[in-house]
């Protein structure tokens, strides 16, 4: 079991909504460290351990600030993600780009600040030679096609967008090393959200297998092996979390039996995970606005769809908490809305919780990753603030909440109505 708890005593949330109204995201610090730590734990055992933290998950430079004292580089995948790991001192090769249909801009930004290039497609190859250069290091993304069944989130391998063929990706090394890369490395991303702890294993082994060969073959001695993300977390309380250290335990195993046998145990290893390190670690705030009894009862809130989509996108569950009445009896049943104009906008749907009041302050969990990141502006909507909940209980504005200056300042120029 899970169990679900908001590390802010009521009083205290109270005195934080004074200053700071709902809805906002507010993220702890020290759950952020405790998650990063035990994933570098897991692989202490490796040559060298690489985490780039997935800046779509949590684009703040506060954010990405804390996990880069903790040892981590970034992975990014726009412009505006290499220009935030830039402004929270992370630098070099502690960078990965994962192109995807990537722009020249944002290639030359990735050559620039001397970013490790993980591309998407071997046509990419000449395109970013053409715009930018080739970089140090190159990687490509390997697409497994139907040995990996995926999931629910990012899709069957075989019907994803992204990566090479096993045949494309050999051919790819090739043409880099004609056009003079030296430095190699691999890269897959094939699972999201997972918690089955022998998806991992399984995906390093694929790995491990396609880096010997790739050794063999073509001559190339690769840096690292990137297993990419999708270390799940538990949504809901009845789900355990992955064991990291079975995971760690089970590539060790994988490291030492295949590249063992081939000599290459100075590979490092190196993994993008997101959600596994900031995602329990977030909540959405938000305040009880309405109650409304037709063929359902509904709770409506002060956040709605923009603030969180991941219910309305893949119907995905979000634990909630109604401040204050943790212990009484979820004896209701309730639909939980926002004010977007759209049907799917609910949180929750046939949720049995406690009696809900107006003005009642509800907590919705594991928001700390494609939470806020995800927010949009239909219907006119807002996009919320973000908080930090300091390690010494303080809680620090790491994003303002968006105005609507904000909202009218791309309708605001010479010949524009709105001047």
């Amino acid at each position: 079991m899970s169990e679900k708890i908001f590390p802010i005593p009521r009083e205290r949330l109270q005195e934080i909504i004074q200053k700071y109204p709902t809805p906002f995201h507010i993220y702890d610090e020290k759950a952020i460290r405790e998650n990063i730590r035990a994933l570098r734990h897991a692989f202490r055992w490796a040559p060298e351990f690489r985490e780039h933290f997935a800046v779509k998950a949590t684009p703040n430079p506060r954010i990405i600030e804390i996990l880069k004292d903790e040892g981590a580089g970034t992975d990014c995948s726009s412009l505006a993600e290499l220009v935030l790991s830039e402004a929270a001192g992370v630098t070099g090769e502690s960078i990965m780009l994962t192109s995807n249909d990537t722009p020249a801009d944002e290639f030359q930004k990735a050559i620039d600040l001397g970013a490790v290039i993980n591309l998407d497609d071997i046509s990419h190859i000449d395109y970013l030679e053409q715009h930018a250069g080739m970089p140090k290091c190159l990687s490509f993304r390997y697409n497994p096609g139907n040995l990996i069944e995926g999931n629910d989130i990012i899709g069957k391998p075989m019907e994803a967008k992204y990566g090479l063929t096993r045949d494309q990706l050999f051919e790819a090394y090739r043409m880099a090393q004609e056009k003079g890369v030296k430095r190699f490395g691999l890269h897959t991303m094939v699972i999201s959200n997972e918690l089955r702890s022998d998806a991992f294993i399984y995906t390093a082994k694929l790995m491990f297998t396609l880096a010997a060969e790739i050794k063999e073959k073509l001559g190339i001695h690769l840096e690292f092996v990137n297993l990419g993300g999708g270390i799940g977390i538990p949504y809901r309380p009845e789900e355990e979390p992955v064991d990291l250290e079975a995971v760690g335990q089970g590539i060790r195993e994988a490291y030492n039996d295949i590249l063992g046998s081939h000599g290459l145990t100075d590979i490092a290893i190196a993994m993008e995970s997101g959600r596994a390190m900031t995602g329990p670690a977030g909540w959405l705030v938000s305040t009880v606005l309405h109650e409304k009894k037709t063929y359902k009862d509904y709770i409506g809130l002060d956040a709605c769809m923009a603030n969180l989509m991941r219910p309305a996108m893949y119907g995905a569950y979000h634990h909630i908490t109604v401040l204050g009445k943790e212990k009484a009896l979820a004896d209701h049943v309730y639909d939980v809305t926002g004010s977007l104009c759209e049907n799917n906008d609910k949180f929750a749907i046939d949720r049995k919780l406690p009696e809900i009041d107006i003005g009642d302050v509800l907590v919705i969990h594991d928001t700390g990753a494609h939470g806020h990141a995800m927010g949009f502006n239909y219907n006119g909507k807002l996009r919320s603030a973000e908080l930090l909940l300091r390690e010494d209980g303080t809680t620090e504005l790491i994003r303002r909440a968006e105005t609507l200056d904000d909202y009218f300042s791309t309708l605001k120029f010479p010949g524009s109505l709105m001047i």
